[in-house]
């Protein structure tokens, strides 16, 4: 694949979505049909920044807003050179939430933190309960009113198989327009 890129493939969503089991799926069905992919999740908490998040999302720190939200995004940045290295040698990147998500998370987070710590949990870590991924949903609701960037919505109501094929074709098609363009730029994030 000398002289072809890779694509970059973001599954993001609220928690319990199926991103993770449909990014694993992604990443063996690809590879079983011939293309170089791997996966990437963020958090990254393998990291010192990636353990400082992990801490505080397990509860088991507590931090101001603004220095977790820059944290977050500095464990993305962190990441950036290995995923341009990969990007570049033809590697396909499925990628478990990416900046979007600190977006849709941080803003949640302004609005309901008093009222979702009082509601009742799903889950183990800070921002799993059903009042705070309600409103993550309508973040992301109103992110994808912006027409300039490609999001491509897959209801994950349907059956694990279907939103399996669904995210298969879509990537078939990103990673075929990924291969026809030059190496140039790859990288365009905001500070999120």
């Amino acid at each position: 694949m000398a002289g072809r890129r890779g694509a970059l493939i973001v599954l993001e969503g609220a928690d319990r979505a199926g991103k993770s089991t449909q990014a694993k799926r992604l990443v063996e069905s690809l590879k079983e049909r011939g293309y170089q992919a791997e996966g990437m999740r963020f958090p990254e908490r393998t990291t010192e920044i990636g353990r400082l998040v992990g801490s505080y999302l397990e509860k088991k720190s507590n931090l101001e807003d603004h220095t977790v939200h820059l944290l977050f995004s500095a464990n993305r940045w962190e990441q950036v050179p290995l995923m341009k290295e990969k990007l570049r040698s033809g590697v396909t990147l499925v990628v478990d939430r990416y900046a979007f998500s600190g977006v849709a998370f941080t803003s949640s987070k302004k609005v309901i933190a008093e009222a979702a710590a009082k509601r009742g949990d799903f889950g183990n870590e800070r921002y799993e309960t059903s009042a705070f991924q309600k409103m993550v949903q309508k973040r992301y609701a109103e992110l994808m009113e912006d027409r300039s960037l490609n999001w491509q919505v897959i209801d994950a109501a349907q059956s694990m198989e279907e939103v399996h094929s669904a995210i298969r074709q879509l990537s078939e098609d990103i990673i075929q327009e990924a291969k026809d363009q030059p190496l140039g730029k790859l990288w365009v994030e905001s500070d999120t």
